[in-house]
């Protein structure tokens, strides 16, 4: 009987930033529409508290915009902006709440974007809408009627479509919060995919570009491939830069969490993994791009700029992490510089996600877990039994 394993107390960022070789690009308007922006989403909801307000200032998603939309026009940006400040909105107004209650904020959200001229509350059984439209419906109407009168057919119905993905997938992790079931590393990923919220932000990639993408483009295998490794390096970067905050509130919506509770890692080794996923998931990134057909000249230089815009939205999000107040505080350059994470204490009535106690009595999943290729990103592709990254073509 091994001695069990003391709790940890910090861990080490994976250097991803140097890992990420593409060039960072900033609007040249960025700072100013940013600005516009956050004062957009702060005005329009006056239920916020000070607290709230603060944390909104502090989350930069304009910021994040222009980084990652840094050719688009300003209007084009501003919208974009907009729909980035209200999706965060969506998610931290999402945490916590019940089953029903993601139901019903899908309802109004959705209803807004297929009813973009005026509130038409549904009285489908069971589905019955307030006489007064829910604030979250007013800020998508707002944006979104600014956003479809020069939005091609294509985007738009892409958008539409995948954000109902996400509030469906809100709804699973909800209940599954409902139910304290932390899900296996397969589910966890396929949901995770979709509460990322990255998907309606590649269609404003479109939007952002003026372009719309033939049916055909977009469900090629390599451009599904590109689309989907760009989502993972988010999403997974982002579960290693949100752990502590996270683990501190008792979230357990995490890679890092479920890989030390079912795979037996320990908090750094667990950390390490996923980095190691995310380094090797942007080198599959360029090994892709140079798979794309040619469609000829015209639709080509749009997969160009789309594709482009897939590479800004990698190096974009690992820059801001550290820009942004949500994961490090006023610190983030400095963490940046050092990766070294202390353990935020646990806040009042939060429960520490769970840990094993003992991490020398349960079977480690290696790094080098498929036995022909050895790579980290094929080990946990065989473990979640999804194709390889443009193996397809």
């Amino acid at each position: 009987m091994h001695a069990p394993t003391e709790m940890p107390t910090s861990f080490i960022l994976p250097d991803l930033v140097s890992h990420c070789s593409f060039p960072l690009t900033y609007h040249i308007n960025g700072d100013e529409i940013a600005a516009q922006s956050v004062d957009w989403l702060d005005t329009n909801c006056p239920d916020l508290n000070a607290k709230q307000r603060r944390a909104l200032r502090g989350l930069q998603a304009g910021e994040l915009t222009a980084f990652c939309y840094h050719f688009a026009s300003k209007e084009r940006l501003r919208v974009v902006s907009d729909f980035m400040n209200y999706l965060f909105h969506l998610d931290n107004i999402s945490d916590g709440m019940m089953t029903r209650e993601t139901d019903v904020l899908s309802d109004v959200v959705m209803n807004a974007l297929w009813f973009s001229s005026k509130y038409m509350p549904t009285k489908a059984p069971g589905k019955e809408q307030a006489a007064v439209e829910l604030n979250p419906g007013k800020l998508a109407r707002d944006f979104w009627a600014r956003c479809i009168p020069d939005c091609p057919p294509g985007p738009q119905a892409r958008f539409k479509e995948t954000l109902e993905l996400f509030f469906e997938a809100v709804n699973i992790q909800a209940r599954a919060r409902d139910e304290g079931i932390i899900p296996d590393l397969e589910s966890y990923i396929d949901v995770r995919r979709d509460t990322s919220g990255c998907k309606p932000c590649w269609a404003l990639i479109e939007y952002a570009l003026n372009i719309d993408l033939p049916d055909y483009v977009v469900e090629h295998p390599i451009m599904e491939a590109l689309n989907q490794g760009t989502n993972d390096l988010v999403t997974w970067s982002n579960d290693i830069f949100s752990y502590n905050v996270e683990q501190s509130r008792g979230d357990t919506h995490n890679m890092i969490v479920i890989l030390m509770l079912y795979h037996g890692h320990t908090l750094q080794s667990a950390v390490d993994y996923v980095g190691d996923l995310c380094a090797q998931t942007i080198d599959t990134f360029c090994e892709n791009k140079k798979k794309l057909p040619s469609w000829g000249p015209e639709v080509d230089e749009m997969v160009a700029k789309y594709v482009q815009g897939l590479q800004d939205w990698i190096v974009g999000s690992l820059h801001w992490s550290f820009q942004t107040h949500r994961y490090f505080g006023t610190k983030g350059l400095e963490v940046k510089a050092h990766r070294f994470v202390k353990l935020l204490p646990l806040e009042p009535n939060a429960q520490a996600p769970p840990q094993l106690a003992n991490i020398n009595q349960v079977a480690r999943v290696p790094l080098t877990s498929n036995k022909t290729t050895g790579s980290v990103l094929q080990g946990i592709l065989d473990l979640v039994n999804v194709t390889p990254l443009g193996s397809a073509a």
